[in-house]
């Protein structure tokens, strides 16, 4: 059993190591051996676990997806409304971002020019953005002149400019930059309530 559980956390370190590679220096500039001595162990060790860097990404990948998917995921038991959901959840993968170097990692392998693979981290939460606004039309709570599209597109690219702003300048605030964001933006894609 140690044996396993030393396996599961070299197997881990080694993810955690070619994020910080990847995020730092992007896909193909990061090596094998930078990922290998970041995570404290030998070349061998590290092609035990994974065949190649390309193996290797997409473990970043899906590693960062399964965050994801805990960060969207709601209990059965709990529907909040749908437009105050899709705040605070861009607020938390905001924040995540900042923090979780694996699901960084992740969603910057979407960027990289050199990484092609089908799975986009970035398309994901787009199509929960699209499904989460699709639900408050169905509820009323959307506004009908607004078109989901540009509501889906809007929402996913300040996500995406909140988070990468925040990464290259230490005075920009990815959580304000969001509060502002949704100040100017809830009350022009919400449905009139009318009064009683």
């Amino acid at each position: 059993m140690a044996k396993q559980d030393r396996a599961v956390r070299t197997r881990q370190e080694l993810i955690r190591s070619a994020a910080v590679a990847f995020d730092r220096s992007g896909y193909a500039l990061s090596s094998l051996t930078e990922i290998s001595r970041g995570a404290g162990v030998s070349s061998g060790a590290l092609h035990f676990h994974f065949s190649s860097k390309r193996a290797l990404g997409r473990a970043v990948e899906e590693s960062a997806a399964q965050a994801l998917g805990d960060i969207v995921a709601l209990p059965r038991c709990e529907q909040p409304p749908p437009l105050g959901h899709l705040v605070s959840t861009s607020h938390l993968l905001a924040c995540r971002l900042g923090e979780d170097v694996v699901l960084r990692a992740g969603f910057g392998l979407a960027a990289d020019a050199t990484w092609m693979e089908d799975v986009t981290l970035w398309r994901t939460w787009r199509g929960w953005v699209r499904s989460t606004l699709t639900r408050a039309r169905r509820e009323g709570t959307l506004s009908p002149d607004v078109p989901l599209e540009d509501a889906v597109s809007a929402v996913t690219a300040a996500v995406v400019g909140a988070q990468a702003l925040g990464r290259f300048d230490v005075e920009w605030s990815p959580d304000y930059a969001l509060t502002q964001f949704w100040n100017l933006m809830l009350p022009r894609i919400s449905a009139m309530v009318p009064a009683e």
